[in-house]
């Protein structure tokens, strides 16, 4: 709401990402490996992790990126993750809606993402489900 309204200040700014998802060899497990970084207040943060799954990967990334600046969000997980697809006549190139619920262990609340890149869409849906936490607790 606050992005509708004008009235929205971003508590950090990307300076990128990557995430690498790697099979190797005939092994049933794929590696999931995502770097993010961040700029917070003029400094930058640079963090990586492997997670169970690019998203996984990523949210971990983020978060550990975030944390020494907002410790309040070590608190906040991920319990659900959806995918739906827009445009089902596309196929693998329409447009992807991912729909994250997220808790502190206290509240739990949804964020939404879109984009043709899966992962993109999820990006945006994380940096909300981030952002959102950060509001309600008066960016501490």
């Amino acid at each position: 709401m606050k992005k509708l309204m004008n009235d929205y200040q971003p508590f950090f700014h990307l300076d990128g990402f990557r995430v690498i998802v790697e099979k190797r060899g005939s092994s049933e497990r794929c590696i999931s490996e995502a770097t993010v970084k961040v700029t917070v207040n003029g400094e930058t943060s640079l963090s990586a992790a492997e997670g169970d799954g690019p998203v996984n990967a990523l949210d971990l990334a983020l978060r550990n990126a975030l944390i020494p600046f907002y410790p309040k969000i070590k608190s906040v997980r991920l319990v659900d993750f959806k995918v739906r697809i827009s445009d089902g006549d596309s196929g693998t190139a329409a447009r992807t809606r991912v729909l994250i619920e997220s808790t502190d262990g206290e509240k739990f609340w949804g964020t939404v993402g879109v984009s043709e890149n899966i992962i993109e869409a999820s990006w945006q849906a994380l940096v909300d489900s981030v952002e959102y936490k950060l509001y309600e607790d008066g960016g501490r």
